[in-house]
């Protein structure tokens, strides 16, 4: 059996839906959409 923290370790990163940008700050979380393309202005 795989070791936990090397699942984690092995996961692609993240990435916005939109823009294809990599998401670090929203890595953990189940948004799907970078900081710019997810702001109230655009």
């Amino acid at each position: 059996m795989m070791n936990v923290i090397e699942f984690f370790r092995n996961l692609p990163k993240k990435k916005c839906h939109n823009c294809g940008n990599v998401m670090y700050e929203k890595a953990d979380c189940y948004g799907n959409l970078c900081d710019e393309c997810d702001h109230p202005a655009r």
